[in-house]
């Protein structure tokens, strides 16, 4: 039996009330968050280059633009949110999969909800089927992150995929072909990190997942074995040899991956890679306070090869390139006691303080004995001043990497809010945190969304408004 069918008959066995309720909140979290991230990244350049070149102004559709009060087809929103959910790098991540699934996920279901007519259940549901089937990754990974393709698009376009087929309700006939023809819609290669391209690679997710979904419930054919075929995904992607298709079903749905692992969040608007190390900079600031960059002589921060291959860019060009720069992220730590948002707007990396202390980051490889080898994030960061002395730090892995370490639920909360108010006014920022509060009981996605639109902030009893039964 093809890996494409065995995976459609688990993904459309997966019932609602087969989903503990840690699997109900952390999905909720999940929306919650990519909402949140979506409105403060509909205002940054990529989702509006994305959107002009569509060249939508001509073309109306249910599905709400994020940031807008504009709706369109459900596969133009769907690369559009995607895009926009990614644009700031501030998204959650999925470690069975190795990169970024809700920003792909619940934009796709979000346009395709508003199109078809889905509840609030129903994407949670969605979402906790693609959230599993993201345990593709156990199968190529770490050998398919290093050859360098990016697993947000290449591995999270099946996640779409299976999250859009259990919302639509396809058989497991349909959901194989989806499956099958998404593994021709996948791409997205990490030397485009650092620019508009990586969160293009979200939202092109996004839209593929949905599209393969779509004509898939019109008939169109895909080859079932389009996976373990000699010229098939696994061959093509990672090579003979380079993978394992029995590490994806093992261990399926017990528990769900959502559950266990869970997926990780951000408290830091930039690359995952160096979060480990900000918490280890933010810590000696807690210890010993703010530091002063005439003071210092040299920073060494340690992590990852694996991951620093893509954050070791001591002289970031851009707000998108320092996102993925160790070197100013803890330099920013160090300096402000914080890493926010402000810190990669406009011209910020251009900020004489940082650019004049960027020379004395030193980054190199950890070498220590990892937390955890099967999902390294440790760091050590150690700050010399001029005087001799030094300081040192050590961080396991960052907070909010799984569910056993999460983040405080006021902390997402505030995350929220402080994206949200990018876009929406505090009256709007709430009513949409509430309905998120019982999403599940959001009888309508399409009556959701308005609460999102920027001219809907009058909308503020929720619980009409997503049309919830308050009977």
């Amino acid at each position: 039996m093809s890996l494409a069918r065995q995976l459609a008959e688990r993904i459309t066995a997966l019932r609602y009330e087969d989903l503990p309720p840690e699997a109900i909140y952390w999905c909720r979290i999940a929306v919650l968050d990519t909402i949140g991230v979506a409105l403060a990244g509909s205002v940054e350049e990529a989702p509006r280059i994305v959107e002009e070149v569509l060249d939508l102004h001509a073309n109306s559709g249910p599905s709400l633009i994020v940031g807008t009060s504009r709706r369109v087809g459900a596969l133009d929103a769907a690369l559009i949110n995607g895009t926009a959910a990614h644009a700031l790098d501030f998204d959650n991540t999925a470690s069975n999969m190795g990169g970024h699934v809700s920003a792909t996920m619940v934009p796709a279901l979000i346009a395709a909800g508003e199109a078809f007519g889905a509840s609030g259940r129903d994407v949670l549901l969605a979402h906790a089927a693609g959230f599993e089937t993201a345990r593709i990754g156990y199968g190529v990974n770490p050998h398919h992150t290093e050859k360098g393709w990016h697993p947000t698009w290449t591995l999270g376009v099946f996640a779409v995929t299976a999250a859009c087929a259990r919302l639509l309700k396809l058989s497991v006939g349909e959901t194989e072909t989806a499956l099958a023809l998404s593994t021709s819609l996948a791409g997205g290669t990490k030397a485009n990190f650092g620019t508009m391209t990586k969160p293009l690679h979200a939202g092109q997710c996004a839209r593929s997942g949905l599209m393969a979904v779509l004509l898939a419930r019109k008939g169109f054919t895909a080859n079932p074995d389009a996976f373990e075929h000699k010229q098939g995904f696994f061959n093509v992607f990672n090579g003979p040899g380079n993978y394992d298709t029995a590490r994806i079903l093992d261990g399926w749905g017990a528990p769900l991956d959502i559950i266990t692992p869970g997926a990780s969040y951000k408290l830091y608007p930039c690359c995952y890679s160096t979060h480990a190390a900000i918490e280890a900079a933010l810590s000696l600031v807690r210890q010993h306070g703010r530091f002063d960059a005439r003071e210092i002589a040299r920073i060494d921060s340690w992590t990852p090869a694996s991951g620093l291959l893509h954050t070791d860019r001591p002289a970031p060009n851009s707000v998108l390139d320092a996102k993925f720069s160790v070197q100013y992220c803890v330099a920013r730590a160090l300096l402000h006691g914080e890493v926010v948002l402000e810190h990669f707007d406009g011209d910020a990396y251009r900020d004489a303080v940082v650019r004049g202390l960027l020379p004395r980051v030193h980054a190199a490889p950890y070498a220590g004995k990892p937390f955890s080898p099967d999902d390294p994030f440790d760091a050590e960061v150690k700050v010399t001043l001029t005087d001799g002395r030094t300081f040192f730090a050590k961080v396991d892995r960052p907070l909010g990497r799984t569910s056993d370490n999460p983040i405080p639920l006021e902390h997402i909360q505030a995350k929220f809010e402080n994206c949200a108010r990018r876009v929406l006014p505090p009256e709007a920022v709430a009513a949409v945190s509430r309905a998120i509060e019982s999403f599940e009981q959001v009888d309508s996605v399409r009556e959701f969304t308005k609460l999102l639109e920027p001219g809907g902030a009058g909308m503020s009893d929720a619980r009409r408004v997503a049309g919830i039964n308050a009977a």
